[in-house]
């Protein structure tokens, strides 16, 4: 079986607004609509249609900070929390001899560098990231360049992942899905079980 994990809050929790808000002068009084306009270019870097430097220098003036350029990344990369539940199923599943994707809306501040903090991830087989295809799932051009990259036979493939766009077009490709939230672990390893795994 090839299982396809998303990463944000299925392997890792996060939460860039909190991290980010340190960063915003307090006089400057208006943090929450700063944080909010991040949003817009959050997208642009995700699916690279703008690099990790521009973005950084945008996302700075646009906060209003006084921080450098080195001080927001290590804040943009302090927003993850590990799920255990999960990373225990990967560790088990790359045992058992299960092929294992990374499937990912992610940014290049975020990887490579996860490989380095996070040891969970050496047990994946290999990775589909949006930055790198430059788009970014829901769309059907993120699931087919996957099924083409990975030769993904739908009917053996088991996605997992948060949002219910996502998993609505893993499910119009025909693969197996399971819509993950972190505080109903149970009802993973139930489908996990009626999937034999």
């Amino acid at each position: 079986m090839t299982i396809l994990f998303d990463i944000g809050n299925v392997l890792l929790r996060f939460d860039y607004k909190e991290a980010l808000h340190a960063l915003i002068p307090a006089e400057l009084g208006d943090a929450a609509e700063r944080l909010r306009l991040l949003d817009v270019k959050r997208d642009d870097l995700e699916s690279g249609r703008i690099d990790a430097a521009s973005f950084t220098a945008w996302a700075l003036e646009t906060l209003g900070s006084r921080a450098s350029a080195a001080e927001f990344i290590d804040a943009w990369r302090s927003i993850f929390t590990p799920i255990p539940e999960t990373w225990q199923l990967a560790e088990k599943w790359a045992a058992d001899g299960h092929r294992l994707i990374l499937f990912s809306n992610i940014n290049p501040i975020h990887h490579p560098w996860i490989y380095e903090a996070y040891p969970v991830f050496a047990h994946f087989h290999g990775a589909v990231m949006s930055h790198e295809i430059g788009c970014m799932k829901p769309l059907d051009s993120f699931y087919q360049t996957a099924i083409e990259a990975y030769q993904l036979v739908p009917e053996e493939t088991f996605y997992i992942d948060d949002l219910p766009a996502n998993i609505e077009a893993g499910r119009r490709y025909g693969f197996h899905c399971h819509q993950y939230d972190h505080q109903d672990h149970e009802a993973l390893e139930t489908s996990v079980a009626a999937l034999g795994l």
